[in-house]
This record gives structure tokens, C-alpha cells and sequence, in this order.
């Protein structure tokens, strides 16, 4: 990647190159989160799909614009009710993206900041779980919803990668 002029952190002064330290700490937490529940092997699709939802996750809940590291012990609690079965999170998103959105694009115009690689990097995580379909168990299909003998035997249906993403990162919460 080219550099122009000197590196920042936080996005400001002219010609500098701005690091999506928020988007790429949001995704290491969610990284460590599926790799100490051991759920899936990190470079299968359905490891991706979890850690691109839990990092959205986490990213949108930061509702003062920056993660903290010694509030991640406290963060576990509200990541599971955002990533709860019965939650509406692919609204929640939408809505959270939609709204930051709207304050960069309000903030760009003003001519305060420059275009937020931390939320294009939200927006792209989000694109991916919505756009991407990855083959799983049709739970629906199978008497009982008891998956097959095998994880290779049974129905298959594609499903949205957040669909499936989504389980997973709440139950590594879970075991975390």
C-alpha cells in the first residue's frame, strides 16, 4: 500500500494515511473469541462468517466511537443480547450503519474528516455476510431438527453467511 505523508491512527491531517484501528481491534477480539471456543477451523468459511458478525458486533456496540480494552470483560454480556436468537440483529445493523453513515457523510461535507476506513471496513464485513450464501444443514428439513449421522450426510439448504456467523459468534461468547 502507498504511504503519503505520515501514518495516523485517527484519520486527521491532510495527506495522511488513516489505520482502521477500531475495525481491526474489533475484529482481533472477535478472532480470539471463535479461536478459544474452538468451534470451527479458523480458515474455513463458516469461522469467517462468525468472526465478520461478531466483529460488526462489537464495532457497532461502541457507542462512544472507541473500543477499550479493559472494557471487554464487560462488553460480553451486551454482545449476547445483541446475538441472541430471538434479537433482531440483521436490523440492528442495518440501522447502526445506516446512522454512522450519515454522521461520516454530515462530518465529510463540514470538511472535518475524511472518508472513516473503519466504518468502509464495517460496511464490506456487512456486504460479505449479507451477499455471501454458504451450504449448511437444513435443520428444517431433517424429522426433529436433529442433524444427520455425519456432518456430511443430511439435507443441505445455502444460507446467508450472517445466518450462520451469527450462532456461532454467540455461542463462543458463551464459552468464552
Amino acid at each position: 500500500m502507498p504511504h503519503r505523508g505520515q501514518q495516523s491512527t485517527d484519520g486527521t491531517g491532510d495527506g495522511e494515511l488513516a489505520v482502521p484501528m477500531a475495525w481491526l481491534y474489533a475484529e482481533y477480539i472477535a478472532d480470539e473469541l471463535l479461536r478459544s471456543g474452538d468451534l470451527m477451523p479458523p480458515t474455513s468459511f463458516e469461522f469467517r462468517a462468525g468472526r465478520e458478525a461478531l466483529a460488526l458486533t462489537v464495532f457497532l456496540s461502541a457507542t462512544d466511537g472507541e473500543l477499550s480494552g479493559i472494557r471487554v470483560i464487560t462488553q460480553l454480556e451486551t454482545w449476547l443480547s445483541l446475538t441472541a436468537y430471538d434479537q433482531p440483529w440483521q436490523e440492528w445493523v442495518g440501522e447502526r450503519l445506516a446512522h454512522l453513515t450519515a454522521e461520516a457523510a454530515t462530518a465529510t461535507a463540514a470538511g472535518r474528516t475524511p472518508v472513516d476506513p473503519d466504518l468502509e471496513l464495517a460496511r464490506s464485513a456487512w456486504r460479505w455476510l449479507r451477499e455471501t450464501e454458504l451450504l449448511a444443514p437444513d435443520l428444517n428439513a431433517v424429522p426433529g431438527g436433529a442433524a444427520g449421522a455425519g456432518e456430511d450426510e443430511g439435507p443441505k439448504v445455502w444460507t446467508p453467511a450472517w445466518q450462520l456467523g451469527l450462532p456461532l459468534g454467540h455461542l463462543a461468547i458463551h464459552l468464552f
